[in-house]
């Protein structure tokens, strides 16, 4: 059977890909053997029609790439040329030295090229070595360094830039990390050029060093050992060291030129050959007039008229090609715009995006505006990105990106906050000012400002101007400057509204890390014993109870334990809470202390026994007059504890811990539930209240 066309080479490059560590490492030994080991003048002449060819392609490489570090391997590539030049020179050095002979390569260099004139010769060489090593080695290590100190200043701002985008939501997480990695890659590019270049001049001064080593052995070992007269062997040598030096400096030539190419090109974003005719060509206007100015040179009396006609000929002709095609272009644009603008309205319109509901996003007046701006000092980003932070060290979960928008209709001094496209809170601050409360005590009257009240917790509170700063901390006050009073606004509602940020994508990512380092946890879970959504709904609810989830190992364990014997999600629950209890001891406990309200053990049996199991979990089915007298008993018990200084839990059995958090949520979310099994034997508790109904 025929094979496909390309079939063959595609095998090739197979072939090269699978075996490129190998190949690499046999050349680099090749290279280092030939430093050693004599070899043939036919295989010398093999290996230095190699370098010039690779070193072609090198170059011509570096002209047809569009991103300059797509060519991330160049520095490599520049070492490993160079060790190929030496390798050569040293061969051919002992070639002719020990036989007057370095093959028909360097030989036609040193009759052909320089035809037969060694004096001639040397003067080429010299003249290549001093554009080599004074022009384009100076010069690409000169752009180079700068380039590698520019890109490693500007790295921090860039960072923060990307940042800024992924906070603002126009890039996603991949796109953030793809970016850096980019980022990255360009910082080591240029710092890798920047020490490459100092492979070329090294080469520059050793081909400088091997020619006169080889003009002066020659003549010795043609005198002295083989019976020339000095005239004859420096004729002789001299062009061999001269034919042996051009072979050598042309590649190296090609590699500077390549490496200057490749350095200043930073910004290409097509070709050489795309850039030079789409930007040089690109104003025919420009041709013209030099056109006109060869053409006015050449008829200066005593300056040869032909050569300036033939030139201002051919920019002419070029410039009068070049306004033709812009109108052409021109007029086909407005041909093509004119039915597109015609058939504007009968374009269908995709309205896909406008159904996309961001998780948690913020709103802010123009007036806030300026917080986001780094150029004006603004950090708020920075911060918002830090306030994510935060709360995966609280949480131990991952919180997506915050969009943040501008909004007209708002106040100019307001924010607000969405969750799933529904505001959930709002407040307003004022940049430049600074946020007094006193949150034990009334605003003293000695302060001047603009009453207010703090957004997060309600406090009374002024907005004072900076001046006024030191007095209202030395009075007592808490000062905090608006960019705070938003953030700590903003990390209230990340806590308080955790369960609904916790999505089920967001748990098939937890699970799927876990699964890279922990296969069995998940393997043994998922979904043999429950499927995503049940493991979904148990951490809901521990992230609605502020429980953190950084222990996912122990939750995973626990839900495999218990989901064998029930899926019911409230069970499920109680359980990994129980098996959370370090974390939650240590979250409730002071110095070793809980202190802690319980029910009256008559109301706690009156609500186990009224236990009704319902859609939405067991729920106390009780008379709704009972139910209020407990809810107010927890209420004013809890406000006489805090006005002490006291926050107790509330502590139950585990039976009636969940029915009993359902039921106070909605009255006191804030107010944290515990059951004794949820508690480390080895902590104290301290009873410091009890709840009791009044029966009418």
């Amino acid at each position: 059977m025929a094979e496909a066309p390309g079939t063959n080479q595609l095998n090739i490059r197979r072939l090269l890909s699978g075996n490129s560590d190998m190949l690499a490492a046999v050349i680099f030994v090749v290279m280092v053997a030939i430093m050693i080991i004599s070899i043939s003048t036919a295989f010398l002449d093999i290996l230095l029609t190699l370098n010039i060819a690779f070193s072609l392609v090198v170059l011509l490489t570096t002209l047809s790439t569009a991103n300059t570090r797509q060519l991330n391997v160049f520095p490599s590539v520049l070492l490993s040329t160079t060790l190929l030049r030496l390798a050569l020179n040293i061969s051919s050095t002992r070639l002719i030295l020990t036989q007057a002979d370095a093959g028909r390569i360097i030989a036609a260099f040193g009759q052909v090229v320089v035809a037969g004139n060694y004096l001639v010769g040397m003067v080429i060489f010299l003249i290549i070595t001093v554009v080599q090593f004074v022009v384009i080695t100076n010069g690409s290590g000169r752009i180079a360094e700068v380039a590698a100190r520019f890109t490693l200043d500007a790295l921090p701002g860039k960072q923060m830039s990307i940042d800024a985008d992924f906070n603002a939501g126009l890039i996603d997480e991949q796109d953030a990390r793809r970016k850096r990695k980019e980022l990255q890659k360009e910082a080591d590019f240029y710092g890798a050029m920047d020490g490459a270049s100092k492979f070329v001049r090294g080469d520059a001064i050793a081909g400088i060093v091997i020619v006169l080593i080889n003009l002066i052995g020659g003549i010795a070992v043609g005198a002295l050992q083989q019976g020339m007269s000095v005239a004859e062997a420096a004729q002789r040598y001299a062009i061999l060291t001269v034919g042996d030096g051009l072979v050598a400096q042309i590649p190296a030539l090609l590699i500077s030129v390549s490496a200057g190419m490749l350095v200043t090109r930073s910004t290409a974003e097509a070709s050489f050959g795309e850039e030079i005719t789409g930007q040089l060509f690109a104003h025919p206007k420009v041709i013209a007039v030099a056109s006109g100015l060869l053409l006015t040179l050449g008829l200066v009396p005593g300056i040869p008229l032909l050569p300036f006609f033939i030139l201002a000929a051919s920019g002419g002709s070029l410039a009068y090609y070049l306004f033709r095609e812009q109108k052409s272009t021109a007029k086909l644009s407005r041909t093509q715009a004119e039915p597109a603008r015609r058939g504007a309205a009968a374009e269908p319109e995709d309205f896909r995006s406008l159904l996309k509901v961001e998780l948690l996003e913020m709103e802010i007046g123009y007036n806030l505006v300026g917080l986001t701006d780094e150029a004006r000092g603004g950090n708020l980003l920075e911060r918002i990105t830090a306030a994510r932070r935060r709360a995966v060290h609280e949480l131990g979960m991952i919180i997506q990106p915050i969009r943040v928008r501008d909004n007209l209709q708002l106040g100019p001094f307001e924010y607000l906050f969405k969750l799933k496209g529904n505001e959930v809170a709002r407040g307003q601050i004022r940049p430049g000012l600074y946020l007094a409360l006193n949150p034990e005590g009334g605003l003293p009257a000695l302060l001047e400002g603009i009453e207010t009240r703090e957004p997060t917790f309600n406090l009374p509170a002024l907005w004072i101007a900076e001046a006024f700063k030191d007095k209202a901390e030395a009075l007592g006050c808490t000062v905090v400057d608006a960019p705070t009073v938003l953030i700590t606004h903003l990390t209230e509602v990340i806590k308080n509204s955790a369960h609904e940020l916790l999505g089920r994508q967001s748990v098939k990512e937890m699970l799927d890390a876990i699964k890279e380092s922990h296969p069995a946890v998940v393997e043994d879970l998922v979904p043999g014993i429950l499927t995503l959504g049940e493991i979904h709904k148990v951490l809901q609810n521990l992230a609605k109870e502020k429980v953190p989830l950084h222990d996912q190992i122990t939750i995973l364990e626990e839900l495999a334990d218990q989901g064998r014997v029930t899926r019911d999600i409230d069970q499920l629950t109680e359980a990994v809470r129980q098996g959370l209890k370090r974390t939650i001891t240590r979250q409730h406990a002071g110095s070793g202390l809980i202190q802690a309200i319980t029910l009256d053990p008559v109301l706690e049996k009156q609500l186990a026994d009224s236990l009704q199991p319902t859609r939405q979990g067991s729920f106390p089915i009780m008379d709704p007059t009972r139910l209020q007298r407990l809810v107010d008993a927890v209420g004013r018990l809890t406000d006489n504890l805090g006005k002490k200084g006291v926050f107790p839990v509330v502590l139950t059995s585990p039976s009636i811990r969940m029915p009993l958090r359902r039921l106070l949520e909605r009255f006191y979310p804030q107010i944290a539930v515990l059951s004794m099994n949820e508690i480390l034997p080895q902590v104290r508790v301290e009873a410091v209240g009890v709840i009791r109904t009044d029966e009418d």
